[in-house]
């Protein structure tokens, strides 16, 4: 039974659980590309926080793309299942493969992402990570692993909805994790959004820029 009608309701029922972030001004939110990325904005804007959009991307298991075996993450970051991978028999080389496909595709949407738009510095800020859910938690650890590596002063993983299983294997990733549904047994993220289209590199970057224009408009109202 689904618990969310899109990603930006999630978003907006995720906010309800951070607003002790609210305004702060070492907030920083963070939105996984792609579908996080709706579902973070909707958090900055509630939070009236400073958003960028991090790249961090599933290495599936070869034959069953959806099951990942591990993620890498901007700055060379890497997580791998190693159960995973041993249990499907995945071979060194046939990991290379994978991995080496996935970093030509992150590239691209680094590149892409962080076009026509500054930068946002992760170091000694509070780390808001978003994602629209949890599956296995390979894709939430490696994001985890970016902000420390970029000097977070605190890491929060924040997601609507998380297999058990994962979430507990992100908690030694994150200083606080914040997830609104857990559920065991067989998960899909999808199954609890009534509307769970996958998100466009056009819708990423237009939630990027709304949310960074009305954040800079509310600084000016603020006199900051």
């Amino acid at each position: 039974m689904s618990r969310f009608v899109d990603r930006a309701d999630a978003g907006r029922q995720l906010a309800g659980a951070l607003d002790s972030w609210r305004a702060d001004p070492r907030a920083l939110v963070l939105g996984l590309a792609r579908g996080g990325v709706v579902v973070a904005a909707q958090v900055a804007l509630a939070l009236d926080a400073k958003f960028t959009v991090m790249v961090v991307r599933k290495l599936g298991l070869p034959g069953h793309p959806e099951v990942a075996m591990g993620a890498i993450g901007e700055g060379g970051v890497m997580v791998m299942d190693e159960r995973t991978v041993s249990s499907a028999g995945v071979t060194p080389e046939r990991f290379a493969e994978v991995r080496s496909r996935e970093e030509v595709e992150l590239a691209r949407r680094v590149k892409l992402y962080r076009a026509g738009a500054p930068d946002v510095s992760i170091a000694d800020a509070v780390a808001l990570i978003v994602d629209d859910g949890i599956a296995t938690g390979a894709t939430a650890r490696a994001a985890c692993r970016v902000a420390r590596a970029a000097r977070a002063a605190r890491v929060v993983l924040a997601a609507p909805v998380g297999a058990r299983s994962a979430v507990g294997e992100v908690r030694g990733e994150a200083d606080e994790v914040v997830v609104l549904v857990t559920a065991g047994g067989s998960f899909a993220v999808g199954e609890w959004y009534d509307d769970f289209d996958q998100t466009s590199d056009a819708e990423v970057l237009a939630w990027r820029d709304e949310v960074r224009r009305r954040h800079a408009s509310s600084e000016r109202g603020s006199g900051e």
